[in-house]
């Protein structure tokens, strides 16, 4: 029996092999907790405070089901998975202690395990295995997603230096990325100071904005993803603020998740939920729209459909960007629908790259029907 300042590396308790430190998870989601995973196939997640053990079961399971929260719902635990769990972990150290405390020092943290049944984890297997075919076939039909290459690292003895307001504006003005990128690991309020530039009365201006960020965001994630998640944690909370007009800010997360959606493309679901109000229909279609146009699975994953009846909303926006968004998922069910808007000649804009594009909703449901034709003759 260990003694009560003995200290263990934490094991996983269905083999009883070491395990190894949780770590972020390749792909960023809304809630989010270090991961790992055990050579005998067991998932874990890591909760250092040990009051959110709720939370980490949910993000263990959909870890442990790749993500695929409709098969996650459905599994019952003993039936279909075994737990564990193992205390006292303190995430500094990876280490568990005897007691949860040592010399003043607490360990709250828990780690807590799944090992899915064989059969399950042959389920889970498949299902990864079909939808990354679906992705490779696809992957012709879409446009190719350039990925920005790594970072450099910063060189030894390298100065950081501070900026303020004034110069983060200027840089943004001058589509200055470079440097933008270097201050964004020199000084960390930078992407602050970017978020600050939204609150602009010029639309246009806001775009602008929205989309230097996403391209300065899909860079400085090559080297840290983790401030550009945090970025977006902090960008959905000020959307979800009734007392706070979120200006630019779901512009803001519908480019940087089109822009690195290998990274942030859980991040996608989220977006449903301001399709339903007034004041960020818009947006919230259009950022769907690009994410789409990359990624068409990542949409497809959620449930989208609930807003086909959007392409007949008296907005033309809507209409127009309704259009955009089932051409860029190949929506072969709209179809119909969208042919009935071949005759909508009003016009509607919307940003591309930075830039303000004005079209017809006839032009666009056009558009998408080509697509839609030709991922069918494929």
């Amino acid at each position: 029996m260990a003694n009560k300042h003995e200290t263990v590396r934490p094991w996983c308790p269905f083999c009883g092999s070491d395990v190894g430190r949780p770590t972020d998870a390749p792909e960023r989601r809304m809630t989010e907790f270090p991961v790992g995973r055990c050579q005998c196939g067991a998932v874990y997640s890591c909760d250092v405070t040990g009051h959110n053990v709720g939370a980490a079961i949910v993000e263990t399971l959909l870890y442990a089901c790749g993500n695929n929260s409709d098969l996650a719902w459905e599994l019952m635990p003993e039936d279909d998975y075994l737990t564990g769990r193992i205390e006292n972990y303190d995430q500094p150290r990876h280490e568990v202690f005897a007691k949860g405390n040592v010399e003043g020092h607490a360990a709250k943290g828990v780690l807590y395990f799944i090992r899915l049944h064989t059969e399950i984890q042959e389920i889970v297997e498949s299902v990864k295995g079909k939808k990354e075919a679906t992705l490779s076939t696809a992957a012709g039909d879409s446009p190719k997603q350039h990925l920005p290459e790594m970072e450099p690292a910063v060189e030894k003895g390298h100065v950081r230096r501070k900026t303020n307001k004034r110069e983060v504006k200027e840089l943004v003005e001058a589509e200055d990325e470079d440097t933008l990128v270097a201050l964004c690991f020199d000084d960390k309020k930078t992407l602050r100071l970017m978020q600050r530039l939204l609150y602009d009365a010029d639309e246009n201006n806001r775009w602008h904005t929205a989309w230097m960020i996403g391209c300065v965001c899909a860079r400085v994630s090559t080297r840290d993803p983790g401030s550009v998640s945090t970025f977006l944690h902090r960008l959905f909370e000020s959307c979800s603020d009734s007392a706070a007009t979120p200006w630019g800010m779901l512009e803001t997360i519908g480019f940087i998740i089109s822009k690195r959606p290998d990274i942030f493309g859980p991040f996608t679901r989220y977006l449903l939920n301001y399709v339903t109000e007034d004041s960020t229909r818009n947006q919230a279609v259009w950022a769907l729209c690009e994410v789409a146009e990359m990624r068409p699975d990542l949409v497809r994953d959620t449930p989208f459909f609930t807003v086909f009846h959007f392409l007949k909303h008296p907005d033309v926006q809507i209409r127009g960007q309704m259009a955009r968004l089932l051409g860029n998922l190949k929506a072969s069910e709209a179809t119909m629908q969208l042919m009935e808007c071949s005759e909508d000649k009003e016009t509607f804009v919307f940003c591309r790259e930075g830039k303000m594009i004005t079209s017809t909703v006839a032009v666009e449901a056009q558009n998408a029907i080509q697509k839609i034709r030709g991922g069918l003759d494929k």
